[in-house]
């Protein structure tokens, strides 16, 4: 078994290597006692049972047992490498010089996890099942439900949400985005604005996200964690990488006391060992050579510059650190130049310091506590003390009585001796009364340092000779602050050869002057200025032996430069410990002074005086290092930076800073946290790792973590590949390289004509060599190198590749990557990067074809993606419907042509939706926030190309449902409706490929639907007028209604196609509206005749009464002109041919119909006429009637003769005008029917009355000619004739005749009988 400390024999001076490995030598081979024991006391058993057995234990064993060894070795390695990147990152916490904590990054969100996302679920669930309080309308349930349905329970949020990608301010803008375009679309309302419904939406959205939780606890609960994302303490910064790096609390205590975390002098002490360590190591690689190998031989110059540059500018940033921290004075900074090729030497003399550049201030307090001793006085004497610092102000106690004199006055006074005089002096007051001064009773003159005890302490005082007290004493403490830039002070003995030229025992102090500058001074009493000085620069303090021939002091050390040594010498050991502590961390020497009796004890030990860089300074840090080195820490604490390989520490720190900050409870996509930027960034900056490897590595752990499903965000990777891209390319010869104004234009090598060709090309050559020289120089790379490593280069090449392969791969799965359009800005950034990508270095840029070529490519992949996924949605659900529908014979999964046809009606559903939200959530990637496309104004185009092959791939599973279809089904036409409506009113896709497709494929079905159609609605005309009853059908009759019916939802159906191309839309419309001409110039045509042929059949008698059918062959004309309006009448205010020619014939059959009836009541007037035209004056059956009747009435009581005939008329009239008026719709016709119907049966009236103008009209002629022409008179004006129609001349010629009638009837033989044509009451009874 290896002793623990052989390794460290071997690595002492391996400084001067560059380390290749992770860690150090000693780091890497050293085991803890502890975990030794551990491992020989498990590996002890197996071997003594191995050697008792006679037979080898089986191969399987054995390497089960070697590989359990390896996997423990393995794990002990890391645990060691961690612990000793842990040590490297305390120190960075501890003293930062370089890097801040940002306050200006973006504000992380916390991310959803999957309970929060099941929880918003059941919230929302909740509310739509009416669960909770919350009062909403019905547009916002509607919104909250399809929401929940697109978005809450969408597959590809609950893996975004797996992978960390959403926050609550994602669900919160979707939401808002979902519902923007709703609102803007609800009516306007009178006194509420769009924006008030938008935000009171928004309110009831947060209130069901939140739930029944407390507001309160939710807003602590976010300023919380938007307070741990600003800043941190060293405190919380420490605990952070405890859990990164996976340290034990107690490893870190140890760690951190043995470091001294705490004591700033160290830290800077140690970083100034760090970078003096840097230095040498540059110096060591440029006098060895070996270089890294870089991809030109000329920057291994310039990269020793580069390293010792970076140096001098770490030393810069520690100058800047502030000495003292509100200190009076402020320190003069002395530069301190270490690069001899940066800093002139000539400067030399400007650094030397003089005694008043070193000043110090101290801040002293004086308490006195009591007099002890004071005997003489009387009791009630009053006493008092006085105090000053000589050469200052003096200050005095209270009174107190002599039989108590305490006080406990503090007096705080201000100087700048290290060694002042303080004067503390008892009076008491004179009796006297001539006395013009009190009476002083003693004093006590004290000399105190920083170092001097701080407590109480009884000081003899010198008394005065009028005091008789001599054991006088004063009770007094006096505390003398340490200022921050004086480190050290004690009283040591000198001896120089330049200052201190005599051995003697002197004040000492050790000011701190700058970071970089340090003297050691020597002070006298009551003096503000050294009376000499020693600058440390350059000096090497150590122990050392007794000098012979040195009378005074005890322990020596002593301080020694090239050509000068000083011998100090203390008179106690500790003192002397931390005096050479002090000053090693003052002079930043590589050399690490062991105490001899340190060294002692590691030779009794067996090991060696290791190189120890690790402080230990005072008596506490010496137990802190014990304790270390007892659990095996000292290693680490011990171990020299510059012999790391910070490189591959860096690279193991981020990826597990990263690991920790990916699964935190922050949606940081990959972006740090401030204090994590804060401890890489000072970490980088410290130990020298170059900015193009941390970016490197970061850029492939981010990929390595997208690749395994973590969201990281576009934006993030392109500042690093920026970064990469602009170290690796940098300028390219002859051409102008990027600067940070933009370009710069080549000089030229000739600058004059020489008539000497040899000698201009010999200067060309030489111009060309300097050119190339001064081209790497003057390269603005981000980092401020110049040089490029061969690795970096090729790393950066292939990450270069490695990332475009994953950008176009989340360009070709932009839905599940960029789900709803989140992260926000994500996609755009995506685009935008691959652009860089592609671009073969930072000047030239990439033809935009080019580019649009790549994403048209990722872009097809997408789409057969996106399909193939739909497809296998749909399939899944048609799998679920047949499983819950319980189809244990398996009916349900034969493929019928109308089973078909619906999964593709589902599936154009989903291609709908999925079209939808790739134009809500992707297609405005390009738009920036102002509304400008120029960045990527090709986008658009190619998300169009990209829904045209969407739209094919689909195409060909609706052409193969479509041919299935049976020729006679019209089950297709929905789907052809759904994709059309969809398409025409896309912008973009509107009459796009598949949309042509999709009219080719169904202007055949449709123009053949219509055909078929118009041949069954002829047929239904023609079958249906035949079988007629005419029987009343709503406003027409049976068959009208149907005619009707099927035109009206024809034409429905074919305006519902909304048929896109216009010239068939309108070829379609022209035809419909013939054939609706058509139709209905054939139902007005068989309506006519029908009519015609039922009044033929009809009786001409007064028995003659109008039938409903005959009303409703009226109806079917009304009902055919007002759906000829609609029907035939074309739109878009075209005219109106089709409808004025139905009109025309309608009204020219309505006309025609109206003259057949009043011709039939015309003709039933003539045969009343007919009847009492027997008793025209001077015909036999005249004589015969007028006989008979005289003869009876003699016997019997004979009725009127005639008035059954004017009864039979006058009843008949009523009842086709009763008819009429109830059955028939169109009051327009009635009326143009009463105004015929009583013009042309009183022109009857007038003319039968005219051919009788030389006859006298018999009695009963008489009677029922008034009867008539008063009832018809009468019961017209009531149906509403005009009294110009009703008053017509031939009524007044007909009036006047049967007037002068009745007077002649009235004088004859048995007169009228009371029947007259003047109105009577008893008439109105009568009737």
């Amino acid at each position: 078994m290896l002793d623990p400390s052989s390794s460290e024999e071997e690595s002492d001076g391996i400084v001067e290597e560059e380390s290749k490995e992770a860690m150090a030598p000693q780091a890497g081979s050293r085991i803890s006692p502890s975990r030794t024991s551990e491992s020989s006391g498990g590996l002890a058993p197996s071997s003594s049972r191995s050697s008792a057995r006679p037979t080898s234990p089986s191969p399987s064993a054995v390497s089960e047992e070697k590989e359990d060894l390896e996997k423990l070795h393995r794990e002990e390695e890391e645990r060691k490498k961690k612990l000793q990147l842990y040590v490297f990152v305390m120190r960075c916490i501890a003293y930062p010089f370089n890097a801040k904590q940002p306050t200006d990054m973006a504000r992380r969100q916390q991310k959803i996890s999957k309970q929060q996302l099941q929880q918003t679920k059941d919230r929302f669930q909740a509310f739509l099942n009416g669960e909770t309080q919350i009062v909403a309308d019905e547009a916002f349930i509607n919104a909250v439900q399809s929401y929940s349905e697109v978005f809450l329970k969408s597959d590809r949020v609950a893996k975004m949400v797996q992978s960390g990608g959403f926050s609550a301010n994602d669900f919160r803008e979707v939401f808002k985005r979902h519902i923007e375009k709703r609102v803007r679309s609800l009516p306007e309302i009178d006194g509420l604005s769009k924006e008030t419904v938008l935000s009171s939406w928004m309110a009831k959205f947060d209130t069901i996200y939140r739930g029944d939780e407390d507001p309160r606890k939710a807003q602590q609960r976010m300023t919380a964690s938007a307070a741990s994302e600003l800043i941190l303490s060293k405190d919380q910064l420490y605990e952070m990488f405890q859990n990164i790096l996976g340290i034990k609390k107690f490893e870190h205590q140890l760690l951190y006391q043995a470091c001294q975390l705490d004591n700033l002098d160290e830290q800077a002490a140690q970083i100034r060992r760090e970078l003096d360590g840097r230095l040498q190591m540059a110096d060591q690689i440029a006098r060895g050579g070996k270089f890294p190998k870089f991809v030109s031989k000329e920057m291994e110059a310039m990269y020793i510059e580069e390293l010792k540059s970076s140096v001098n500018q770490l030393m810069a940033n520690l100058e800047s650190m502030p000495v003292s921290k509100g200190g009076e004075f402020k320190l003069q900074k002395l530069k301190r130049g270490h690069n001899t090729s940066i800093i002139d030497m000539g400067q030399e003399d400007e650094n030397t310091l003089s005694k008043s550049d070193v000043v110090l201030s101290f801040t002293l307090e004086v308490v006195i506590m009591e007099v002890v001793g004071l005997k003489s006085l009387a009791p009630n004497r009053i006493v008092y003390c006085t105090m000053e610092v000589e050469g200052g102000e003096k200050l005095q106690t209270d009174q107190a009585e002599a039989s108590k004199p305490t006080w406990g006055t503090q007096g705080d006074f201000t100087t700048t001796h290290p060694l002042p005089a303080v004067k503390v002096k008892l009076f008491t007051e004179s009796t006297g009364v001539l006395a013009l001064e009190d009476k002083e009773l003693g004093r006590v003159v004290l000399h105190p340092t920083p170092n001097s005890p701080k407590q109480s302490e009884l000081h003899k005082m010198t008394v005065t000779k009028a005091c008789p007290d001599q054991d006088l004493k004063i009770k007094l403490a006096i505390r003398m602050d340490k200022p921050q830039n004086m480190k050290h002070c004690g009283y040591l003995w000198a001896f120089g050869k330049n200052v201190w030229k005599r051995w003697k025992k002197r004040f000492f102090v050790l000011v701190q002057v700058s970071q970089y500058t340090f003297a050691m001074c020597s002070y006298r009493e009551k003096k503000s200025e050294p009376q000499e000085l020693l600058q440390l620069d350059g000096y090497t303090v150590d122990y050392s032996d007794p000098q012979p021939g040195l009378d005074g002091g005890r322990a020596f050390f002593n301080a020694v430069k090239e050509g000068d040594t000083v011998i100090f010498a203390s008179d106690d050991e500790q003192d002397r410990i931390l005096w050479v502590q002090a000053m090693y961390r003052a002079t930043g020497q590589s050399h690490k002074p062991v105490p001899p009796t340190q060294v002692q004890k590691l030779n009794s030990k067996g090991g060696a005086s290791a190189q120890m860089d690790a402080p230990i300074s005072q008596f506490s840090g010496l137990k802190d290092a014990d304790r270390a080195q007892k659990h095996g820490m000292d290693e680490f604490i011990s171990a020299n930076p510059c012999s790391y390989d910070h490189a591959s520490l860096f690279e193991m720190l981020q990826r597990l800073t990263l690991d920790h900050r990916l699964n935190d409870t922050f949606c940081c996509l990959g972006w740090f946290s401030p204090g994590q930027v804060f401890v890489l960034d000072e970490y980088c900056a410290r130990n020298g790792v170059r900015g193009c490897h941390r970016h490197l590595c970061y850029l492939r752990d981010l990929l390595e973590r997208a690749e395994n499903g973590a969201i990281i965000d576009p934006t993030l990777l392109h500042y690093s590949f920026a970064f990469c891209a602009s170290h690796v390319h940098g300028n390219r010869e002859g051409s102008s390289y990027w600067g940070p104004l933009g370009y710069e234009a080549p000089v030229s090598p000739q600058s004059s004509q020489s008539p000497d060709p040899q000698a201009a090309a010999k200067r060309a050559y030489i111009f060309k060599l300097r050119q190339r020289k001064k081209s790497f120089q003057s390269e603005k790379r981000p980092d401020g190198l110049s040089t490029v490593k061969v690795d970096e280069k090729e790393r950066f090449e292939d990450i270069k590749e490695k990332l475009r392969v994953i950008l176009e791969n989340h360009i070709v799965n932009f839905r599940y990557f960029f789900p709803f359009g989140r992260p926000e800005g994500a996609l755009k950034a995506t685009l935008s990067l691959l652009e860089r990508v592609l671009m073969k270095d930072i000047v030239t840029p990439v033809p935009p074809e080019e580019v649009k070529g790549v994403i048209r490519k990722n872009l097809e992949q997408a789409a057969q993606l996106n399909y193939q996924r739909i497809k296998d949605y749909a399939k899944i659900e048609v799998e679920k419907g047949q499983k819950d529908q319980k189809d244990p014979e398996n009916v349900g999964r034969l493929v019928t042509p109308a089973k078909k046809l619906e999964e593709t009606i589902r599936l154009a559903e989903l291609v709908i939706e999925v079209l939808q939200q790739n134009q809500e959530h992707h297609a405005e990637a390009a738009v920036t926030s102002s509304g400008d496309q120029s960045a990527f104004a090709w986008w658009t185009d190619l998300m169009v190309e990209h829904a045209e092959n969407f739209l094919a791939l689909y195409a060909i599973d609706m052409d193969a449902a479509l041919e299935i279809q049976s020729p006679e089904s019209w089950d297709s036409f929905p789907l052809f409706q759904l994709l059309n409506d969809f398409l025409r009113t896309d912008y973009y896709l509107c009459n796009g490929k598949f949309h042509k497709h999709l009219q080719d494929l169904y202007a055949p079905l449709v123009v053949r639907y219509v055909d078929l159609m118009e041949s069954s609605i002829a047929q239904s005309i023609h079958k249906g007028f035949e079988r007629e009853s005419w029987e009343p059908v709503n406003n027409g009759s049976g068959t009208s209604e149907d005619l009707f019916w099927k035109l009206d939802a024809l034409q429905t159906f074919i305006r519902d196609l909304h048929w896109p191309e216009e010239e068939f839309a309108k070829h379609l419309e022209n035809r419909i509206k013939l054939m609706s001409s058509n139709m209905i110039e054939n139902c007005v045509k068989r309506t006519r005749m029908a009519f015609e042929s039922k009044l033929t059949k009809s009786s001409k008698s007064t028995d003659f009464r109008i039938s409903p059918s005959l009303c409703t062959m009226f109806n079917v004309m009304v009902d055919a002109k007002d759906q000829s309006a609609k029907l035939c009448a074309m739109e878009m205010g075209q005219e109106k041919q089709f409808h004025s020619q139905i009109d025309e014939l309608i009204e020219e059959s309505v006309k025609d119909m109206i003259q057949l009836l009043v011709a039939k009541f015309v003709a039933i007037l003539e045969g009343v006429l007919a009847k009492i035209s027997r008793y025209d004056e001077g015909t036999l059956f005249s004589s015969f009637l007028s006989f008979t009747v005289k003869a009876a009435s003699k016997y019997v009581d004979v009725p009127k003769p005639g008035m059954d005939v004017a009864d039979g008329y006058v009843t008949f009239m009523r009842h086709s005008q009763d008819m009429l008026r109830e059955k028939v719709n169109e009051e327009v016709y009635i009326e143009r029917l009463f105004d015929q119907w009583y013009t042309a049966t009183m022109n009857l009236l007038g003319t039968w009355l005219t051919e009788r103008m030389d006859q006298q009209l018999h009695v009963y002629q008489l009677k029922i000619l008034i009867r008539i022409t008063k009832k018809k008179y009468r019961d017209f004006r009531l149906q509403g004739v005009l009294d110009s129609t009703l008053n017509s001349k031939m009524y007044e010629t007909v009036r006047n005749r049967l007037t002068v009638e009745e007077a002649t009837a009235s004088v004859r033989e048995g007169g009228m009988q009371g029947i007259s044509m003047k109105d009577s009451d008893e008439e109105d009874e009568e009737d």
